[in-house]
């Protein structure tokens, strides 16, 4: 049974970076036709998504976080990474690891997220 466990820095400086690594215990991050993705979710907020990674290695962001989140392989087959880049207070939140899985009902293919980390807090602050 494969299981996601998050990890990373409990506080951050504003204008530093971090890194969160998402570690998947028994299943490769490249096991083919999976997605990968991160969210967060800041106090008392939503959940916001921030991106995802295809199996072969490729990533996906919303607009709002092009060019300051980065999501790549982890230093081993079962890792994953998201650096955020010029943090502010306003990343601070619990940030989850999730897998995607699809299913086809009726003709049409569904997309969830069927597996997720505990979550891990991060907090930016002076």
């Amino acid at each position: 049974q494969v299981q996601l466990q998050e990890s990373g820095p409990d506080l951050v400086k504003p204008a530093q970076a971090f890194v969160v690594t998402c570690t998947s215990s028994g299943g490769s991050i490249s096991t083919r036709n999976y997605y990968w993705h991160w969210l967060r979710q800041p106090p008392g907020k939503g959940l916001e998504w921030m991106g995802a990674m295809y199996y072969d290695g490729s990533t996906s962001y919303p607009p709002s976080l092009k060019g300051r989140a980065f999501i790549a392989r982890g230093a081993s087959a079962d890792r994953f990474t998201l650096d955020l880049y010029s943090v502010t207070p306003s990343d601070t939140a619990v940030y989850y690891c999730a897998r995607e899985a699809s299913t086809v009902v009726g003709g049409r293919r569904y997309r969830y997220l069927e597996l997720w980390g505990q979550g891990a807090l991060v907090t930016v602050s002076s």
